[in-house]
């Protein structure tokens, strides 16, 4: 009898770490196949994610490519209007506020930039971005981010009731040094898995520490 007992334990606990890995995995595939397509398309709005601002003011190497590559795709007439997020609210230094001067810079008129700052997570970008959408009754959206960041960035928003389009700012993930990419999908592998569990109950306040690790993935050469 124990020896059944034994060995039904063990089973399950095979059973549970095999599908463990098996949905690790898919997740993870799903993170590299998203970052591989660009779904640009007529839509209401290009959403901009945020990313490092440098000390002196300056946008980072990941947020000036976000930045352009939105700007192009307004350019190209996907959209009329471009969010831009991320960073504390009413801070001029803020992702969100650098990203919108730098847009304006390359020739997007100012009436046409909007500015969801007021976040410090992917989660927190969905819900701002979100809430100026629905004031102007938007429901469609080009996001533009890094390319292993877009599968989690997709789930956020749809989370929130809007229909994406997510357009990576380079398809060329080959050229991400293979230990970068390892460790950059292997993250937001985590940070989807992470979602799972917020839509199981788990509080908020629990997972925001590891939202905000995950928030800004460094860039990696090459990435974009």
């Amino acid at each position: 009898m124990l020896w059944r007992i034994i060995r039904a334990v063990f089973t399950f606990v095979a059973l549970a770490v095999l599908a463990a890995i098996v949905t690790f995995l898919y997740v993870a595939w799903r993170i590299n196949d998203t970052g591989t397509r660009d779904q640009a398309r007529p839509a209401d709005v290009i959403v901009i994610l945020g990313a490092r601002v440098e000390p002196d003011g300056q946008p980072g190497p990941d947020l000036r490519v976000r930045t352009l590559h939105g700007v192009a795709l307004f350019r190209q007439g996907l959209a009329s209007s471009v969010i831009c997020t991320g960073g504390f609210r009413n801070d001029r230094l803020s992702a969100a506020a650098v990203a919108c001067d730098l847009a304006v810079a390359q020739g997007v008129p100012a009436e046409r930039v909007w500015l969801a700052d007021g976040s410090m997570t992917t989660r927190e970008d969905a819900i701002r971005a979100s809430q100026l959408m629905a004031a102007h009754g938007w429901q469609t959206a080009i996001l533009v981010s890094h390319p292993l960041h877009l599968e989690r960035v997709r789930l956020l928003f749809e989370g929130q009731g809007i229909t994406v389009y997510p357009s990576p700012t380079s398809t060329d993930l080959s050229a991400i040094p293979w230990t970068d990419r390892l460790w950059l999908t292997a993250r937001e592998t985590v940070g989807i898995l992470w979602i799972g569990l917020e839509e199981l109950g788990v509080p908020y306040e629990w997972t925001l520490p590891l939202s905000r690790w995950i928030y800004d993935p460094p860039t990696s050469p090459g990435a974009n």
